[in-house]
């Protein structure tokens, strides 16, 4: 089982602080180091010192980094046009020599596109799946070819389709969500992998039966399709270590931001559950930039258990 390392920036962090988290996450052997991409604070931070650009942080840690994976969880449509979006993260991806994943979403908090001038349309996931078929028909088109699409939202007319990123066919696809229906039709449609957050095993099960089920339906072997999960741990070797990092997510995520306290043991029992249900890869939702040591602790500890998995 693959575990990564996700942020969420947007809760306030320098592109130094990042930096500093992801080559931690790199050289302690965690899988990947992924964030959100998001403009604007969330549950009860302030947000300061303020939030960082996504794709431009990827880009930067491309450059600092050597092996780990790098990506969004996730990206949404509403932010960026396809066309671009495909040039952006085909660039990082040449500049990291091949790490980069491109998570995709629909896009969800109205404040934080008024708060910035972004369009919030009503019917965002058309725009996501038109992005998806964009970005994908961008990076599969052969090389002096040309690729064109027309659909309600995007036209595209003889795009050169340049530039190529470094890993072939493309990088992978991550589509994710609680969605009952449209979110597993995307996923198996277009996705090398479904991530599904924050919930406990029995009804991530749940959602790995749907997109399972859809990708049957659509002609796909579903053991093609990566499945994963979102995970926030309050991790330590005591109850006060527990607590005290449980605090501290506290103050910056949201009220309603499930937390599993939990001993490093327990972690490597709970990762037995999903891995129990098919999944194969988990992030670990790090909202305590300044905390290295629970990533220690989880590197010297967990990250065994979960490589025999």
């Amino acid at each position: 089982m693959d575990l990564r390392v996700l942020t969420e920036p947007q809760q306030g962090a320098t592109y130094d602080t990042l930096l500093r988290v992801a080559r931690a996450a790199e050289d302690l052997g965690f899988d990947g180091f992924f964030r959100s991409d998001h403009y604007r604070a969330g549950g009860t931070a302030d947000g300061l010192p303020g939030p960082t650009d996504c794709w431009t942080t990827l880009a930067g840690l491309a450059r600092e980094t050597t092996r780990i994976r790098l990506g969004s969880l996730v990206t949404p449509a509403t932010f960026r046009l396809p066309g671009p979006l495909a040039i952006q993260v085909a660039q990082v991806d040449q500049m990291s020599g091949g790490r980069v994943e491109l998570g995709m979403g629909a896009g969800w908090n109205g404040d934080e596109h008024a708060a910035y001038g972004i369009p919030f349309p009503d019917n965002r996931f058309d725009h996501l799946e038109e992005q998806l078929q964009i970005v994908k028909g961008l990076w599969s088109t052969p090389a002096g070819q040309t690729f064109s699409f027309k659909g309600e939202h995007y036209e595209l007319t003889d795009s050169p389709a340049l530039p190529k990123p470094t890993q072939n066919p493309h990088p992978p696809i991550i589509v994710g969500g609680r969605g009952p229906k449209r979110t597993p039709r995307l996923a198996a449609m277009y996705a090398a992998e479904y991530n599904s957050n924050f919930r406990p095993a029995d009804q991530v099960a749940e959602s790995y039966v749907r997109v399972r089920e859809v990708c049957e339906a659509v002609g796909r072997d579903p053991d093609t399709l990566t499945l994963s999960v979102t995970l926030v741990v309050a991790c330590g070797k005591t109850d006060a270590e527990i607590e005290r990092r449980a605090e501290a997510i506290s103050r910056t995520a949201a009220a309603n931001q499930i937390v599993l306290r939990l001993t490093p043991g327990q972690l490597a029992e709970k990762l037995g559950e999903y891995h129990a249900i098919g999944t194969r890869r988990v992030y670990l939702r790090t909202f305590d930039l300044d905390d290295l040591d629970q990533l220690e602790l989880l590197a010297d500890e967990v990250l065994p258990h979960a490589r025999i998995l």
